[in-house]
């Protein structure tokens, strides 16, 4: 599309749609769980598989669905993970056991690390870079914050009144919408490369450390952070990434080539954009447990309160995109987690007796913005300067970042809560392990705030040289 097109802003909402189921069904299957545990009998630790099948393979396989994107088609692979991502979320709807849900489940991972690198290459290669994009990437962060939202608002009422099949059964709708969409709103588009390689030994480490960090970090709060499994899981990790860079140094066509891990910003933003995932997946969680377990809400009251900070978030995209464009992504990316870290000071500061006014709507207040603008910032920083051949896979590793990031976020507040949680009366004792929970937050956002200080800082300018005086050649006059 050219930039004259008006037809990419149409093409811009269908990806933020996509964006937004994806983000839809990871928020509302959360909320589904007690309903679903007591349909097909699962336990506790049965239940939690429904969420971590789909973590496992929507983490793992994000690089190689950002890189087969590039090889194959980008609109192409979009519609294919988004027929995949129908077809598997109307098997969920329609399971009889819990083993055909939590495959399922596995299925729809895959799909949706096809479609969410996809759609957001797609993107890049559909804007411009600059502030054209800048606002593009702002409206497509905007989009996961609506989704969050919506997640909160029609979960409970849907399950209650249709129930726990019909969050799978709306996204089969929603993909029909998409596949019907695509091929008259997209334009297809793939890398020039003559040979087509998937770099199978590089797909393979690198699918396999996520699987591995993934797992580890979603099991500690079970297993033990310090347990055998927990160590080993990360041991695994660190070595397959180290076998996976030795691999793409040698790689005639690598899965991620090694100029995007050695460049600062690219793996700086990546590093920032991590640590603010696991801020908002941890927060999240944490007030959700506080808002429904001590002030008693119910999920459709707690949800409609919220709403200020997905609000918040959106408000926080635009102004960080146009804020970005003027000063640059460091002072951006440093304000909005400043603004992440004092939102989670004031929570950790949450009464027994609390309301939701005097105690919450503050900190909510500030991390909403907070988290739109060092989200866009994070993006903007991780994706400038990234070529058309590469933007799947640099895609993929942005949005890997953030979605490890939140599994991350979550293991750690829910430890967090375990070891604070103690006393006799349970409301304050919970209180207690909530409170520590946003101070934890609290820390991961001040851990951000000091890497984008440190990765994303620009070079300085060098002084502009004096421009050299124009040499005057004299004529030779003839007599």
């Amino acid at each position: 599309m050219t930039a004259t097109d008006s037809r990419r802003w149409y093409a811009l909402g269908l990806l933020c749609v996509a964006g937004f189921m994806v983000i839809l069904d990871a928020q509302i299957v959360l909320l589904a769980l007690p309903s679903i545990a007591d349909g097909l009998g699962l336990s506790a630790s049965g239940a939690q598989w429904v969420m971590s099948a789909y973590l496992l393979s929507f983490g793992g396989l994000l690089l190689l669905g950002g890189r087969t994107a590039d090889l194959l088609g980008r609109r192409r692979v979009f519609m294919t993970g988004t027929l995949l991502f129908g077809l598997s979320s109307l098997l969920c709807g329609f399971a009889w056991t819990a083993g055909i849900l939590v495959a399922a489940r596995a299925v729809q991972g895959v799909s949706a690390a096809v479609m969410a690198p996809t759609a957001l290459s797609i993107l890049l290669n559909t804007f411009e870079e600059g502030h054209e994009r800048n606002k593009a990437l702002a409206i497509w962060s905007g989009s996961g914050g609506f989704g969050a939202t919506a997640a909160l608002l029609i979960g409970g009422p849907v399950t209650g009144a249709l129930g726990w099949q019909w969050i799978f059964f709306l996204n089969v709708q929603v993909s029909v919408l998409l596949l019907v969409l695509s091929p008259i709103l997209l334009r297809e588009s793939r890398t020039e490369e003559r040979a087509r390689s998937y770099d199978p030994a590089g797909a393979l480490t690198a699918t396999g450390a996520l699987v591995a960090c993934v797992y580890a970090v979603v099991e500690a709060p079970r297993a033990g952070w310090l347990s055998a499994q927990t160590t080993g899981l990360l041991v695994a990790t660190v070595a397959l990434a180290l076998l996976f860079t030795r691999i793409e140094a040698r790689s005639s066509a690598p899965l991620v080539p090694l100029r995007l891990l050695r460049s600062r910003s690219v793996s700086g933003a990546n590093l920032v954009v991590f640590l603010l995932g696991a801020c908002a997946f941890g927060m999240s969680y944490t007030l959700s447990q506080y808002g429904q377990g001590v002030l008693g809400y119910s999920p459709l009251a707690f949800g409609l309160a919220n709403v200020v900070m997905p609000v918040g978030a959106v408000v926080g995209s635009y102004a960080g995109q146009a804020l970005v464009t003027r000063i640059g992504a460091c002072p951006v990316a440093v304000g909005g987690l400043a603004l992440v870290g004092v939102g989670s000071l004031l929570l950790a500061g949450i009464p027994v007796d609390g309301s939701f006014v005097r105690d919450l709507f503050p900190g909510l207040l500030l991390f909403g913005p907070g988290l739109g603008a060092c989200a866009v910032a994070g993006s903007i920083a991780a994706l400038t300067g990234v070529g058309e051949r590469e933007s799947g896979v640099a895609s993929g590793m942005n949005t890997a970042a953030f979605q490890i990031g939140g599994a991350f976020g979550v293991a750690v507040v829910t430890s967090v809560v375990v070891s604070y949680t103690s006393g006799p009366e349970r409301l304050a004792a919970l209180t207690a392990g909530y409170q520590a929970a946003f101070a934890a937050c609290l820390v991961l956002a001040a851990v951000g705030t000091a890497c984008a200080l440190v990765f994303l800082r620009g070079p300085r300018r060098q002084p502009t040289p004096p421009a050299p005086e124009p040499v005057v050649t004299k004529r030779r006059v003839r007599s």
